[in-house]
């Protein structure tokens, strides 16, 4: 079989397939960190934050929030032309809540990236809670005139986990945002994490199958990360759960690629945090490692993406 998805030896659509094919052209993500908080962390819902989340936000590879925007964005290009000149760019507003602000302050922090050289859209994350109707009718045309991806966390489809990580948000809430994101063609990337305490590969698998019935365009898998300073590593502490080794991290993700439909980009296979902050699983930080298992896994079992949406 020959998967229709990929420029290399990769068995699901990668990321970087779909940027060329798409572009004609290596297209880098620029991370930043536009100095938005988030209604988990500001009072509006909670003031303890999603359990497991960083003190950056998720933003620990993102620009520096002591910098304006094009600083930050100039200042990680010149790191990425290293490695690949005569790039495109999207500007990837990645800490915390990048929606939750007014429309004239998302306005003037997106439009200030839109405007820069080799600038070919943007990568908006956020939650599905904070999204006005003012900010949709705005995303729409936005859409209209750029590449625009809006990144939704999820995480679990299972409620009683969505209650102990302190989402502040249900299922229903993410499947209705979905749905107003596909109804304006928006690009819409979903992600989930794995290892999630007392969640079984049955409940990880059935996570991603939710999610394959939704018309998603993209994922991002991650594994989760006991990180210092946050209510998981209390919680790790104080009653310890499991965290997956990583063969059963490589395991689960290839049944996960398997329910996926093919057409699905995928963002992210696992995660990669920072090693000074990290408490476990301590296998994580080697990412290249742990893609390249997959890889071997996928061929081991002669399995690609989207081998059993039939039967899902």
């Amino acid at each position: 079989m020959i998967f229709p998805y990929t420029n290399s030896n990769k068995r699901y659509h990668t990321l970087d397939y779909f940027f060329k094919n798409k572009f004609k052209s290596k297209v880098c993500k620029i991370s930043l960190n536009g100095g938005f908080t988030c209604p988990n962390i500001d009072g509006t819902k909670s003031t303890a934050g999603c359990i497991y989340c960083s003190k950056s936000g998720s933003g620990e590879y993102g620009g520096d929030p002591k910098q304006d925007l094009i600083n930050q964005f100039n200042t990680i290009k010149k790191v990425m032309d290293r490695k690949w000149p005569n790039s495109k760019y999207i500007g990837y507003f990645q800490a915390r809540t990048n929606t939750y602000a007014p429309v004239e302050v998302l306005k003037e922090k997106y439009e200030t990236i839109l405007k820069l050289d080799n600038v070919v859209g943007l990568a908006i994350a956020t939650r599905p809670d904070c999204i006005t109707d003012e900010c949709l009718d705005y995303l729409k045309e936005l859409n209209e005139r750029t590449f625009l991806t809006v990144e939704l966390g999820l995480q679990s489809i299972h409620e009683k986990t969505s209650n102990l990580i302190n989402r502040c948000h249900d299922l229903k809430c993410f499947d209705d945002m979905v749905k107003k994101l596909k109804e304006r063609n928006i690009f819409t990337v979903v992600h989930i994490i794995n290892g999630l305490p007392y969640e079984t590969k049955e409940m990880m698998i059935e996570t991603v199958k939710h999610v394959n019935s939704l018309n998603v365009d993209g994922i991002k898998i991650h594994m989760l990360s006991v990180l210092k300073d946050t209510p998981l590593e209390k919680l790790y502490k104080i009653k310890p759960f499991h965290l997956l080794t990583k063969e059963e991290y490589i395991d689960i993700v290839c049944s996960q690629l398997e329910y996926l439909n093919p057409k699905i980009v995928i963002q992210r296979l696992t995660g990669d945090p920072m090693e000074e902050d990290l408490i476990g699983p301590l296998w994580l930080p080697k990412k290249i490692n742990v893609l390249n298992d997959i890889d071997k896994e996928m061929v081991k079992r002669n399995i690609y993406q989207g081998d059993k949406i039939s039967t899902n």
